[in-house]
C-alpha cells in the first residue's frame, strides 16, 4: 500500500472527514485529496502535520507490513503498561482479559 491510500485508508478507518484532518493539521483540503489521489507526492514537513491528528507516527506511516493495525491513544498506551510488566504479572493480565472476551 502506497503513502496516499494509507492516508486514505487510516483517516477512513478512524471516522475522520477530509474537512476534519484539515482543521486538525493546517493542510488545506485541496491538499489532502491530492495527497489521497496519487496526484500531488506529500514533503516531510506535510506529512509529519497529517499523521499526528491521526493518532499515527511517521514510522506507522511508512511501515511495508500488509497486516498493519492502527492503533488509537488508549491501545497504544496499554501496550507500553503491559510491557514494563513482569512476565508474572503479564500472563495474569492477559488470563484476565481473555476471561472478559
Amino acid at each position: 500500500m502506497d503513502i496516499a491510500e494509507k492516508l486514505k485508508t487510516v483517516r477512513k478507518s478512524k471516522g475522520i472527514s477530509v474537512y476534519k484532518l484539515s482543521q486538525m493539521s493546517g493542510v488545506s483540503e485541496t491538499h489532502i485529496r491530492d495527497l489521497e489521489r496519487g496526484d500531488r507526492n506529500p514533503s516531510f514537513d506535510t506529512l509529519s502535520r497529517l499523521v499526528t491528528p491521526l493518532g499515527l507516527s511517521l514510522s506507522e506511516l511508512f511501515n511495508e507490513s500488509e497486516d498493519m493495525m492502527f492503533l488509537n491513544h488508549d491501545e497504544k498506551e496499554l501496550i507500553e503498561c503491559f510491557r514494563l510488566l513482569s512476565k508474572d504479572k503479564a500472563d495474569g493480565l492477559l488470563t484476565f482479559l481473555k476471561t472478559l472476551v
